[in-house]
């Protein structure tokens, strides 16, 4: 019961660190990949927030399964380079004897990974695809930030705008170059504004600037001052969610679509938490190490592991994608062959007399200690 509750406070405490850790790289890698996008002009500015805590969320499974593995492997691996495993196997208790309380702490957060992997993820990829689909199908003014150059949906204009007022509807010192009918037009005004037609058309009005058509120097070259110019701008009507992708799909959807691009995501969802138990499952006999080296080369091999594993799942999903491989004779090949792997693990360290056991390691260095306190020679009188 002791040995119990001071794992659990360990696990409890390596998992609170290295998922702050986790969490902080791929928030900052988020937040710069999110402003970056928003300085390019590829999502507003307000909704960046919005975005960065979408994204989060489906990075929340990939950050619990590895915080999980991570915490497991350093506990054990702590207990070994303590030497605390060679009085564990000194007084006749067995490895196996790990699971027990690693699952007690390992089964919340599994529970919490295919939570957030068939429930949670789904819900932010759609609601992050609706604010960018709703992002893109504003209207072309209301698309430019002010000081840049910005591409019409047409991409027969180009806008460009010094700043704005009244939220993004009236602009100031407007600059719009089109192309119609082969035929190149400049278009300067101190001020413009989108209105409505009442039929869902939208225009861009202009007022007092002036208009230049053709090429300079040619007889077909135009200038003319305005008080109000009005241009048509193209416009999509802003449809939330109509394209969304089987990612951005609930889960009782997929079920009923049955295809397989719905397959492949069924089959990344249901990977998360199956991956989360068999890798703690995999830490315990993986966490051992020789007390005089060192316990980083455990860390390296533990995320090679993880990421291995992962793209090995990634390459299940895209043959159910590709239509290469039935999602039944998918989902579970790789699961057993890695959780066949832990199983010949465990037997391996269960067995005491194998040359790197702890007690065997521990009683090759007390016979060195031994003989070499013998061959000493006395030091003279």
């Amino acid at each position: 019961m002791i040995f119990r509750r001071a794992l659990q406070r360990e696990l409890a405490s390596a998992a609170g660190a290295t998922f702050t850790v986790l969490f902080t790289i791929f928030v900052t890698f988020t937040l710069i990949k999110i402003l970056g996008n928003a300085a390019g002009g590829k999502v507003a500015s307000s909704d960046v927030l919005a975005l960065i805590g979408f994204t989060v969320l489906n990075y929340l499974p990939t950050i619990l399964i590895l915080t999980s593995f991570i915490s497991v492997l350093a506990a054990v691996t702590r207990s070994y380079r303590d030497s605390e495993m060679v009085v564990w196997f000194a007084s006749g208790l067995s490895l196996a004897r790990w699971i027990r309380p690693v699952l007690t702490f390992g089964l919340p957060v599994v529970a919490v990974v295919a939570v957030l992997s068939t429930v949670v993820t789904p819900w932010a990829k759609m609601k992050s695809n609706e604010f960018i689909e709703r992002f893109e199908k504003r209207e072309d003014l209301k698309r430019v930030s002010p000081g840049q150059f910005r591409e019409s949906t047409a991409t027969n204009r180009v806008f460009f705008v010094e700043g704005s007022s009244d939220g993004s509807t009236v602009v100031q010192n407007v600059f719009v170059n089109s192309i119609e009918n082969g035929v190149n037009s400049i278009v300067v005004a101190k001020e413009g504004v989108v209105e409505s037609d009442g039929k869902g058309g939208q225009f861009l009005v202009l007022k007092n600037g002036r208009r230049y058509q053709g090429v300079p120097g040619q007889a077909d070259f135009q200038s003319m001052e305005f008080q109000r110019y009005s241009m048509r701008v193209a416009t999509k009507v802003a449809v939330l969610g109509t394209e969304t992708q089987t990612d951005a799909m609930s889960t009782p959807t997929l079920l009923l679509l049955n295809n397989q691009f719905s397959n492949a995501e069924l089959l990344f969802r249901i990977s998360g938490p199956i991956m989360c138990f068999i890798l703690m499952m995999l830490a315990i006999p993986l966490g051992f190490v020789n007390p005089r080296a060192g316990s980083s080369a455990n860390l390296i091999l533990a995320v090679l592991i993880f990421f291995t594993y992962s793209n090995l799942t990634k390459v299940g999903e895209n043959s159910v994608k590709l239509g290469k491989a039935s999602f039944g004779m998918s989902w579970w090949p790789l699961h057993l062959v890695v959780m066949l792997t832990v199983i010949a693990l465990f037997f391996w360290r269960l067995n005491v007399n194998h040359p790197y056991h702890p007690l065997v390691l521990w009683n090759a260095r007390k016979r060195r200690r031994l003989l070499g306190k013998c061959a000493s020679p006395t030091a003279p009188q």
